[in-house]
Formats: structure tokens, C-alpha cells, sequence
């Protein structure tokens, strides 16, 4: 067998899906196609007030199915509210899952399939350095994920976000298993989001996009064997046919569905966006921006922005993402200008400026017209808290190893530094 150093082979894999809107209306004729009989749906409170979930038990009743929901899936989901998700579902016996949400819903759900199916320590599935790291044991029950935002791409990839309270860092499970059995995209389910949230979710799935476009090569990687090959496997030519794409979708109508929620063009380009980003990223990665979000979002003191739960500090997932983008990109430029300029032709073709700066601008001209944040110090974050930000980052090493440079703790720190104000 011949011996290589370095990677040549590249995995893809996505999960089947319906889109178009009434989509979701069929879903009790698809639920019955994966045999199941006995099914929960998990989604939030405020999803659940629109009755959205509910509509969907009901046709999921009316094929003939058993159906119970629990809907307090906590918005950024920590490892409390997913321990309470796991001991709600372990009451019962289910045969599948239905995620009614955000990737938040989507998540937890996630979660419970793998800790109801293979009961275990939720430590145990963590990745590495926070928990073990292990792969779920056999096979998960058919989920079925129905997004109401166009956002995470979590239904389409695999892999679970949460935050670690006691730790306030966030990490997560990944492994192939955990990749929804399908996806049911309607974007009728999006046209009450408020555009606080279209835009904040809408920036999760540009640096989705972004990030795997910009991801280390698959080929640069040390050569895997196959019990070694990762969900995240570095950009290749599939996803980055995908990102392209969504990058496109979300040039043409990120700004108008922000600003007009009832255009459904709009929202039907940025839920396809979503999914193609998350058939990119699914599988090529993310990298910098994730990976300083997960300490931005779980260290934030008082930030409660509009149209989110009040009850509560949070920095939205999106915005996290957001906050340190331009920064990250121009960090990442000399690995491959020809990406980042071809990027930012498609997001702003008008560009102008020092080629490594075009990225970055398009970036930020696009954050202050949708009204996102303009860095870390408008969620409260000073130049004080630098140091710990930057530590919880170097916690996310499994993004960090997709970035296609070293980033060292001092890198970040500058980064951070940058973030401050971001235009």
C-alpha cells in the first residue's frame, strides 16, 4: 500500500432535504417513511408561542403518529439546559426526533438523540481539550430537522454547540452520527423572524461561508487512515462549490431581507443560503471567527440585545461569530489572496482599497447596514479582557487546526485588539 505524508483523500457527506415553502406540511408522510411511530419534538418557548411546533405535531398526528413536545430549549444552548432536554426525553421511549427552531432547537437535539440513544457522561462526547472526545457507539434514531431561521446550518452538519457555564467557554459534540436523518426547509416558517435576528443568524451562515471557502486545504493535513478522518476535513473542491454559491445568495438578499422581512424571494435565497453554507462548512470547517465567538458569547457580562430572551446576558451566536470577522480575514489573506479578493468581489464588486483590505470592508460596510454590532466593545468588551478572551479561544484547538495559518495566543490578542471597533 503506498505511504503518504500528507492527506489525498477528502470526505463530503449532507443530509437529505426537502425545501420550498409549504414543506413543512408534509412532514408526517416523511416521518412515516423513516418508521417511526412515537416522536418529540423539542423546540423553545418563543418558537413554540408562533405555534409553528405545534403545527407540525399536529400533521405529524394526523399520518397516525404518537407525538409529545418539549419546548424549553434554552436559546444558546448551555450544558444545563441540555442535561434537562436529555432527563425530559429519557422519561419516554422515542423512536425519532423533530427540531422545531433555530440551530439552538436543532442542537439540543441533537444532544438528546445521542445521550438518549447512548447514554453516557455528556463529558464523554465533548471534544477534546474540555471533554473526551469519544465517538457515539452505533448508529442514532431518525432526527428531522425544521429550521425557522436562516442561520446555523445546523441541519445539515455534525455537530452540537453549547455553553460550558462553569467554564464559560462554549465547545461541543462533532461526529458524523450526528447529522440529522433530514432536513424539511420551508421558508414560510422564516417571515416573522425580526430583522435583529435575520441579520445576526444571516452573519452565522456568511462566516460559515467565509470560513470553509478560507479553511486550510484538506491536502495540507497529515495523512489519516480511515478511523482517524474527521468530521472537518479542510476546504476542498465540493464545498467550496457549495459556499460559493451561498455567498452569492446572500450578496443579492442578506441586506433585503433584513429590511424587509415579507419579501420571500429574500428569505428563500438566504434559507438556501443556509443550507449550501452548511453543506460547505458540514464538512470543510470553520475556523478563527467560531472559535473567538465561543469565548465572546459565554463570557459576556451585560449585553441584552433586542429581540432575544431579556432574561439573560447574551451575545447571539451570530454576532459572535461577526464581531472579529474583518480582523480574522485580513489575518488569513496572505494564505490565499486569490480566495479572499474572489470572495469579496462576489460580496461587494464595487470593492476598492489595498487588496488585503477589500474582505474586511465589504465586511463591514455590509455589518452597518444590517445594524450588527460594530466589534467587541459594543456587547462590553474592553481591551481588559483581552487576556481572557484570548484564552478561551486557544481552548477551541479543533477549529483553530482548521485555520489555514498558525494562530498564536499573541495573534489573537492583536485580533481581539482590532475587534474593539471594527469600522
Amino acid at each position: 500500500m503506498t505511504e503518504y505524508l500528507h492527506e489525498t483523500v477528502f470526505t463530503w457527506g449532507a443530509t437529505p432535504l426537502k425545501f420550498g415553502a409549504g414543506a413543512s406540511d408534509e412532514i408526517g408522510w416523511d416521518l412515516g417513511q423513516l418508521g417511526a411511530d412515537r416522536v418529540l419534538v423539542l423546540t423553545d418557548p418563543g418558537v413554540a408561542a408562533s405555534g409553528l411546533p405545534q403545527r407540525v405535531a399536529d400533521a405529524a398526528k394526523a399520518a397516525g403518529l404518537t407525538v409529545g413536545i418539549y419546548d424549553q430549549v434554552h436559546v444558546e444552548p448551555t450544558d444545563e439546559s441540555v442535561r434537562a432536554a436529555v432527563g425530559f426525553a429519557a422519561q419516554a421511549e422515542w423512536d425519532a426526533f423533530i427540531a422545531v427552531g433555530g440551530g439552538s432547537a436543532i442542537d439540543t437535539a441533537k444532544a438528546v438523540n445521542l445521550l438518549t440513544t447512548h447514554p453516557a457522561d455528556l463529558f464523554d462526547y465533548v471534544n477534546k481539550p474540555i471533554g473526551e472526545g469519544k465517538a457515539p457507539p452505533g448508529p442514532l434514531k431518525p432526527l428531522v430537522a425544521v429550521p425557522t431561521t436562516a442561520g446555523t446550518g445546523s441541519e445539515t452538519t455534525p455537530v452540537c454547540i453549547m455553553d460550558f457555564l462553569s467554564l464559560k467557554v462554549k465547545s461541543g459534540i462533532s461526529h458524523p452520527r450526528l447529522r440529522p436523518s433530514m432536513a424539511v426547509i420551508d421558508p414560510l416558517l422564516t417571515l416573522s423572524m425580526p430583522p435583529e435576528v435575520t441579520a445576526a443568524s444571516g452573519m452565522d451562515v456568511l462566516c460559515h461561508a467565509l470560513e470553509s471557502f478560507t479553511a486550510k486545504p484538506f491536502h495540507s493535513f497529515p495523512r489519516h487512515t480511515p478511523q482517524t478522518r474527521v468530521a472537518y476535513c479542510g476546504a476542498n473542491p465540493i464545498s467550496d462549490a457549495w459556499t460559493e454559491r451561498a455567498l452569492r445568495l446572500l450578496a443579492r438578499s442578506f441586506r433585503r431581507a433584513v429590511l424587509n422581512g415579507g419579501d420571500l424571494e429574500a428569505r428563500t435565497d438566504m434559507m438556501l443560503a443556509a443550507t449550501f453554507a452548511g453543506m460547505g462548512f458540514g464538512n470543510a470547517g470553520v475556523h478563527i471567527p467560531h472559535a473567538c465567538a465561543y469565548p465572546i458569547a459565554g463570557r459576556v457580562r451585560d449585553y441584552r440585545p433586542r429581540n432575544y430572551p431579556q432574561d439573560e446576558a447574551l451575545v447571539p451566536h451570530g454576532e459572535s461569530v461577526a464581531l472579529t470577522a474583518p480582523a480574522a480575514f485580513r489575518f488569513t489573506f496572505p494564505t490565499d489572496p486569490g480566495k479572499h479578493l474572489h470572495a469579496a468581489e462576489i460580496l461587494d464588486p464595487a470593492g476598492h482599497g489595498e487588496p488585503a483590505e477589500r474582505l474586511p470592508s465589504a465586511l463591514a460596510a455590509l455589518m452597518r447596514d444590517i445594524g450588527v454590532p460594530r466589534g467587541i466593545g459594543a456587547v462590553g468588551y474592553t481591551e481588559d479582557d483581552i487576556p481572557d478572551l484570548v484564552e478561551g479561544t486557544l481552548q477551541q484547538q479543533r477549529l483553530l487546526s482548521i485555520a489555514p495559518r498558525p494562530v498564536r495566543g499573541e495573534d489573537l490578542a492583536a485580533l481581539f485588539a482590532e475587534s474593539i471597533e471594527n469600522w
